[in-house]
């Protein structure tokens, strides 16, 4: 895996091209671009910042929402923003979303999700993540009714299986997601393209001025927790398997009382839900600051710093991960990891976290004790997850995904 900041032979070789050939117009479908679509809103900020910067000779429209609109700034006569009415996985996303592909010329188009308008009128690359409304149909991981709840299930699947037959390239973060996708869908590798996502805001250990800014033990404080603690930091969609892990944490505390497991998240439907399943396996409480999971809810960046870094290690259950940024991020922040050993997690964290099996409760119960116990192992982890997370970064991640641009450009007619 080489994932650093390269040279810019093969993008100067392009341009040399391009100065040739009539200058292309680029969509970049980015209606989740920040903080409102999570994960996949990181992901996608991250590729349209950069890549606009990458390329400096096409043209780019950015299709925004309602919501995110003003938080794309940009200058250049070159770069056009639109704002797009119409929701994620709605019929109108179906309807409007072609006309204006077709309204703005464009000659090559991004879904950085796998939700493309089945009447795309344009060339396409589609960046799959994971496959996990495949993998995991079940009602509980939606609000909706069972009813509703199918009847989408079975438009997703349609959607996504004609969305990489019909895209030019598709775009996989990870070499397991990309073996995934070939295999469910039964298309060539070789359209396949891996961008390992990057890693924001690595830890600077001492040297950072925003955690010198804080005393740890007031933030600690402000989030009641007083004793040592056990991390976890996402959403917790069932697949996440935290239902599991308090489970094995009932067992936990009674060997070590004084430990705590701190979950952090935007609290939400699937949080609510999981605050009633600690409820009933008397781990926590409404109002009950000492209770042995702490419900932290939203967290500062610069608070999250203070968790990682005091906390004895960040813990990530799940049974299945495209790409595994959690675990990865922890690890960019100097946390010692704990993971699952499915799906992507190996690939991704490589030999700087300790696994277990996430299906098996005794070995989590005993992969924990051992890193509770062993502070050499912790500092070994800690030490090999920052040399882990360096390997990953979104310069690269959009400069490879500018490269799947090229190569669609140079070989199609448009």
């Amino acid at each position: 895996m080489h994932i650093v900041r390269r040279g810019y032979s093969c993008y100067n070789n392009f341009m040399q091209n391009q100065e040739k050939n009539t200058i292309k117009t680029i969509g970049i479908d980015a209606r989740f671009y920040g903080p409102l679509g999570k994960g996949l809103g990181r992901y996608i900020q991250e590729i349209v910042d950069n890549i606009v910067k990458i390329d400096e000779l096409n043209r780019y429209v950015i299709f925004l929402s309602p919501e995110n609109f003003d938080e794309f700034i940009t200058t250049e006569l070159r770069i056009k923003k639109i704002k797009v009415a119409a929701r994620w996985y709605s019929i109108a996303e179906q309807l409007e979303m072609p006309y204006l592909i077709w309204r703005e010329k464009i000659d090559l188009m991004h879904f950085p999700h796998f939700n493309v308008p089945l009447l795309s009128p344009v060339k396409f690359v589609v960046t799959i993540h994971d496959l996990i409304l495949t993998k995991f149909p079940t009602v509980r991981a939606t609000t909706l009714s069972p009813l509703v709840y199918k009847l989408k299930n079975l438009a997703y699947k349609i959607i996504i299986a004609l969305a990489v037959k019909r895209a030019k390239k598709v775009i996989a973060v990870s070499e397991f997601t990309k073996n995934d996708v070939a295999e469910k869908f039964k298309i060539k590798p070789e359209k396949i393209i891996v961008t390992y996502e990057g890693v924001a805001n690595l830890a600077r250990g001492n040297d950072s001025l925003f955690v010198k800014k804080l005393d740890d033990s007031q933030t600690l404080l402000s989030y009641n927790i007083i004793d040592r603690f056990i991390l976890y930091v996402g959403n917790v969609y069932p697949h996440k398997n935290l239902e599991a892990l308090l489970e094995v944490f009932v067992e936990f505390h009674k060997k070590y009382s004084s430990l705590r497991l701190v979950l952090v998240g935007k609290e939400d439907y699937f949080y609510k839900r999981l605050k009633e399943t600690a409820a009933t396996l008397n781990l926590w409480h409404e109002n009950v600051p000492d209770s042995p999971v702490i419900f932290t809810g939203y967290v500062p960046d610069v608070e999250l710093e203070v968790l990682y870094r005091q906390a004895l290690f960040y813990i990530f259950p799940s049974l299945y991960e495209g790409f595994g940024l959690p675990a990865l991020e922890a690890m960019a922040k100097s946390c010692p990891v704990a993971s699952s050993n499915q799906a992507s997690l190996p690939e991704i964290l490589g030999d700087a976290a300790l696994y277990f099996d996430p299906t098996d409760k005794a070995d989590i119960f005993m992969k924990m004790d051992r890193l509770y116990n062993d502070q050499d192992l912790r500092e070994v982890l800690k030490k090999k997850g920052r040399e882990q997370a360096k390997r990953y970064n979104w310069w690269e991640c959009a400069r490879l995904t500018f490269e799947v641009y090229n190569s669609v450009l140079q070989t199609q007619k448009f």
